[in-house]
């Protein structure tokens, strides 16, 4: 039995990130999973029972059909994995659902630079690896509303503020997390603007363990 299948979307309508390739050939290196990677709405006509999870990888503005989101609604709410990265939370503001299956939706963010995360939840596979405290560049999303109070989130890693300019949530900011979605597993990872971080091993093994986690390959 070979590696689960994960379907990776990219399309946006909005703004591109030039580190989507980068974010491809990363989830295809680690090989963990089979990657079917689309930017082609027309891929949630086709029934997605045959994938793990389905990946929204920096999506960003309006990009499935109206069957398209009937579809991956379904799909979910009867088990299947949903992960989004990064800009999945710049995604779908037009429709309800997808605000409540992410957690949260992107609101803004500061220049990029370094930062520091600190890891809340240090049993999860998406960060047992990782520092208590992990020094990372990225634009540090800051988000509509606290998806820990907002939705019941698994909070996994938040910011810290004071390490970095321009952060506008405060002492508590959610930065990943996960949840439960009708029967379905959903992960969320704010991070992974840059090319470079789809290089940095933590940062492969944090959306490894997410995506794995997300797909019911980890308890």
């Amino acid at each position: 039995m070979g590696p689960p299948r994960v379907l990776v979307y990219t399309r946006t309508t909005d703004y591109r990130h030039d580190s989507i390739p980068a974010g491809v050939d990363c989830l295809r290196a680690l090989g963990e999973f089979e990657v079917d990677h689309t930017d082609d709405p027309g891929a949630f006509s086709e029934p997605l029972e045959a994938y793990g999870a389905v990946v929204f990888l920096s999506t960003s503005g309006e990009v499935l059909t109206p069957a398209g989101r009937e579809r991956l609604a379904g799909y979910v709410e009867a088990g299947g994995g949903f992960a989004g990265v990064h800009a999945a939370a710049c995604t779908e503001y037009e429709w309800p659902y997808y605000g409540e299956l992410l957690g949260a939706r992107f609101a803004r963010h500061p220049r990029l630079q370094p930062g520091r995360a600190l890891i809340e939840d240090p049993g999860h596979p998406a960060t047992r690896h990782l520092p208590s405290a992990w020094d990372f560049t990225d634009e540090w999303y800051d988000f509509t509303t606290n998806p820990r109070t907002a939705v019941a989130v698994r909070v996994l890693m938040c910011a810290d503020e004071s390490s970095y300019e321009g952060g506008g949530m405060g002492a508590d900011h959610p930065l990943a997390w996960c949840r439960e979605q009708g029967a379905g597993r959903v992960f969320y990872t704010a991070l992974g603007h840059t090319v470079e971080a789809y290089d940095d091993p933590r940062f492969r093994a944090h959306l490894r363990g997410g995506i794995a986690w997300a797909a019911g390959l980890e308890p």
